[in-house]
């Protein structure tokens, strides 16, 4: 059981207020954490709970919520602090209430992401830190080459990790000739934008009135299409997000390939966390890239 009343005084600390009367009521959403919301005298903050070793997670996490919320492209909670207690690791976070999206918000969402990518950039691909997509570890060593960091940092990765799951034979040998010819798939030249990294559409949310909300970041710079892959790979945006982003960057003729070498990264991190059917599915996609590499 969480000590929400030491969470509660360092809340206060970090805020400069004092706290008489701390509770929290437990939210659904998320398979990854426990969360709740902190009723501190009338404020609220969202709380996320795991174990005390994954504390480094909710440290990496609340920089890269920091870094979204610098940015100022698109709304995002503001980290409040974080910490351990006992066998308890938390990170606190701004409360925003959420409702529905009204008419014409994932228009605004589409052009605040693209606003974002175009903005908020760096001279490296990479991050200053590494981080977790889901709860597996992602690695974001600077590289100046995004072929080569997408083939170290990220597929390479996710091979290596579905190795030690016992994922072997055909994911592996068509895994390593993907890596091989990753240049000739990746033959444009990104900037690094700054990306949430873990797009999908149980991360974005509309505040009471209509704005859009983005939240739980696997942050990093990379290649724009990236955070733009991930919109696409389980649904849910709709036209409208896509004819907004559209207002700001256009999307070049050869993202919806490179859209599925991107989304391959996280349909091998599915298959590691789930099982299931993702290796089938991550196949599917190696044959397809292959298949462009052989027509070219």
């Amino acid at each position: 059981m969480a000590d929400w009343r030491r969470i509660g005084a360092d809340i206060g600390s970090a805020t400069g207020q004092t706290f008489q009367r701390v509770a929290a009521r437990p939210v659904g959403g998320g398979s990854i954490n426990q969360r709740f919301v902190l009723n501190a005298d009338g404020q609220r903050y969202f709380v996320k709970l795991n174990r005390a070793e994954l504390s480094d997670m909710f440290a990496a996490e609340a920089e890269a919520l920091k870094a979204l919320h610098q940015c100022g492209a698109i709304r995002v909670p503001a980290p409040i602090h974080h910490g351990v207690h006992a066998d308890q690791a938390w990170l606190a976070i701004e409360y925003i209430a959420l409702g529905s999206a009204t008419h014409g918000s994932a228009f605004v969402a589409g052009r605040r992401l693209a606003t974002m990518h175009r903005q908020c950039q760096a001279e490296r691909f990479g991050w200053h830190r590494d981080n977790t997509i889901g709860s597996t570890h992602q690695p974001n060593a600077w590289r100046d080459d995004w072929a080569a960091f997408w083939r170290d940092n990220r597929l390479g990765f996710q091979l290596e990790e579905a190795a030690r799951n016992g994922y072997h034979g055909e994911l592996q040998r068509k895994g390593e000739q993907l890596l091989l010819h990753l240049p000739a798939l990746i033959d444009h030249a990104p900037r690094p934008s700054l990306l949430h990294g873990d797009l999908w559409g149980g991360n974005i949310g509309y505040s009471q009135d209509g704005e859009p909300v983005i939240f739980d970041p696997a942050t990093y710079y990379g290649d724009a299409e990236a955070d733009l892959a991930m919109t696409e790979l389980f649904g849910g945006f709709g036209r409208s997000f896509y004819d907004g982003y559209q207002t700001i960057l256009k999307i070049d003729l050869g993202y919806p390939l490179r859209k599925v070498l991107y989304n391959l990264y996280h349909i091998l991190n599915h298959a590691n966390l789930f099982g299931g059917g993702y290796p089938s599915q991550a196949l599917h996609m190696m044959d397809r890239l292959l298949g462009e590499l052989k027509a070219v």
